[in-house]
């Protein structure tokens, strides 16, 4: 069993991407839904507001703390090899630093900066946030499920 600080990292681990899970779950629930329910020009000024608004010092270092604990594991999985846990600890690094984090920066993020180029209200707007909305979503789903089966995998490292 993983014991000592390897424990510790692999908690923390299990924590930061399984809240981070959380918040990629509400926005593929029902915040995106809602925000697709309001008129372009609401919903296009509500998603910039939210996206100003989640770059916050704490959703930054659970998000960012997230990635670099799990390249810390990553790390010192390969440079232990443990007896158990190597699978499933490699695993979770991997689909939350590829499907969370890196997802994140070629998908979510430049859509994103797109959005906030635009003015609401404009006829530009209102046709980008159609499929802004659909895309976003649908990348949104990839980041959710990949920092879940990240959390699950580092729960089963720990068993």
């Amino acid at each position: 069993m993983i014991d000592g600080p390897y424990f510790v990292l692999t908690v923390l681990g299990v924590l930061g991407t399984g809240l981070v899970a959380g918040v990629f779950c509400a926005f593929s629930t029902f915040v995106m839904r809602g925000l697709a329910a309001l008129p372009p020009a609401q919903g296009v000024a509500a998603m910039q507001a939210i996206n100003v608004a989640a770059v916050t010092p704490a959703f930054m270092m659970v998000f960012l703390g997230s990635a670099v604990l799990c390249a810390v594991l990553a790390v010192v999985t390969f440079v232990l090899w443990p007896d158990e846990g190597t699978v499933e600890l490699l695993l979770g690094s991997a689909l939350y630093l590829f499907g969370s984090f890196g997802v994140t920066m070629v998908a979510n993020v430049p859509r994103n900066d797109a959005l906030m180029k635009l003015e609401p209200g404009t006829s530009e707007a209102s046709a980008y946030w159609t499929r802004y909305v659909r895309e976003w979503t649908a990348w949104n789903h990839v980041r959710m499920i990949a920092s879940s089966a990240a959390a699950v995998c580092y729960v089963l490292a720990l068993t």
